[in-house]
């Protein structure tokens, strides 16, 4: 099959991407600490909070570096949740990206310590030399991130998640503890984006809607693939939120339902971006498109 536009454009990102990271996370770090760190973030994944930081900054005429540099700061922090919410203290999952969960392949403590680690060097990141990136700047990325991590945003919607196993929840509660979890920072990675460059009041508040709609749509599709798709398909395993008796858009709204409210949000998502009307918004676009449409 004859790749697209957007194929070569994503290819290109992903490539610096993955360059970078491979750079950044350090495979000397003590104790085989630094191995179980690039084992936890290389070689894997969607990587569509990268591609939405990047598309997010081209949007806006952003700086190529600092975006590259927030792309790779919030895939450290979504690989990070990855390894901690794999562990049995939390989901208990044996199978991410593929292959083997951190801890099932270097033991909890290190999977504990790797994932630590990945979050501090996050932020690393962001903080280079002020030639590099401005001190304004860094201060806003690391806020945007911090905030889409912490209590507010991923943390805080693990939390609602552990505590509603075997519980109802309405789907105004589902969607609140989704809105964190999952979509605070898929939303962020398209604002830190966005922060890279020039926006108006109106064009930024635009792109958050965007990127709120985008993330709950995400979460609708994993909860629908969830039910769908086979672990090897999926790369991760399958039927695991039905098994733990979790809720989900498929046991809240039901399967036909659950997909027509994804369709509604990258609906939603579409008329935020037009509504910004910036002039090199098609990536944002087809990702938001690719969010639903996908199969793993």
């Amino acid at each position: 099959m004859k790749a697209t536009a957007f194929d070569e454009w994503a290819g290109r990102q992903l490539a610096d991407v993955e360059a970078a990271l491979c750079a950044w996370v350090p495979a000397d770090a003590p104790a085989a600490l630094g191995l179980a760190m690039r084992y936890g973030v290389l070689d894997g994944g969607k990587r569509l909070r990268p591609l939405l930081v990047l598309a997010g900054a081209e949007a806006v005429g952003g700086e190529r570096g600092a975006a590259l540099r927030a792309a790779c700061a919030v895939e450290l922090i979504h690989a990070y949740s990855l390894v901690h919410d794999d562990m049995p203290c939390m989901d208990n999952d044996v199978l991410r990206r593929g292959k083997p969960t951190v801890h099932v392949q270097y033991g909890q403590a290190q999977a504990m310590l790797a994932g630590d680690a990945m979050q501090a060097l996050a932020f690393e990141v962001l903080t280079p030399e002020a030639e590099l990136i401005a001190p304004a700047l860094q201060a806003r990325l690391c806020g945007l991130l911090a905030r889409a991590a912490g209590h507010a945003g991923m943390a805080g919607g693990q939390a609602i998640d552990l505590a509603s196993v075997g519980r109802p929840l309405d789907e105004q509660s589902l969607r609140d503890m989704h809105h964190r979890k999952t979509g605070a920072l898929l939303q962020a990675s398209v604002l830190m984006g966005a922060a890279c460059g020039r926006t108006s009041d109106d064009e930024w508040a635009a792109l958050a809607r965007y990127g709120a709609a985008l993330g709950l749509a995400f979460q609708v599709i994993d909860d629908i693939l969830d039910v769908t798709q086979a672990s090897e398909t999926l790369g991760k395993t399958a039927g695991k939120d039905v098994d733990a008796n979790k809720p989900t858009y498929v046991t809240v709204m039901g399967l036909d339902a659950a997909l027509r409210h994804a369709g509604e949000l990258r609906d939603r998502a579409q008329a935020a971006l037009a509504e910004a009307r910036l002039p090199h918004a098609d990536w944002l676009a087809q990702l938001a498109d690719k969010v639903v449409e996908r199969d793993s």
